[in-house]
């Protein structure tokens, strides 16, 4: 296993699961940030959400965010993938679900609301600790 690899699994074991991640954004020049619950797969965080929060109204007019959870920090592209019941989004949404599930139907979320949405960040670099290493990644050359 080379060292992108590993710095994958890593972020899997750590991230594949109901996880507090820091969500950063930019609007008028300022950072805005918020602790939200996200899940990570394949070099990507989700995020159960509502369409019209800042967050999102941020990320529509600049995509570029900065994410941080346990010993990661990295960049990426947020995306509103569009309503949690769309077609589209059942795999992931299946997943999220799960993970979610401890805290997912008391409430707070709303699946009947179309404006509920799923936010996708694509990483595109960042660095991660391990126990004895620190890598280093360039999600979109696939190495660190």
């Amino acid at each position: 296993m080379d060292r992108y690899e590993q710095a994958l699994q890593i972020l899997a074991e750590r991230f594949g699961k109901d996880s507090l991640i820091a969500v950063a954004t930019v609007e008028g020049g300022r950072p805005h940030v918020r602790t939200v619950d996200g899940y990570y797969e394949d070099a990507a965080f989700y995020v159960v959400t509502y369409a019209l929060s800042n967050k999102m109204r941020q990320i529509e007019a600049n995509p570029d965010v900065a994410v941080c959870g346990e010993w990661f920090t990295a960049h990426g592209k947020g995306e509103n993938l569009g309503y949690v019941r769309d077609e589209r989004n059942a795999a992931i949404m299946a997943k999220l679900r799960a993970a979610f599930s401890a805290w997912y139907n008391n409430g707070h979320v709303n699946e009947e609301d179309p404006n509920t949405c799923l936010l996708r960040i694509r990483l595109t670099d960042g660095v991660l600790y391990g126990e004895d290493d620190e890598f280093e990644i360039d999600f979109g050359a696939g190495k660190a």
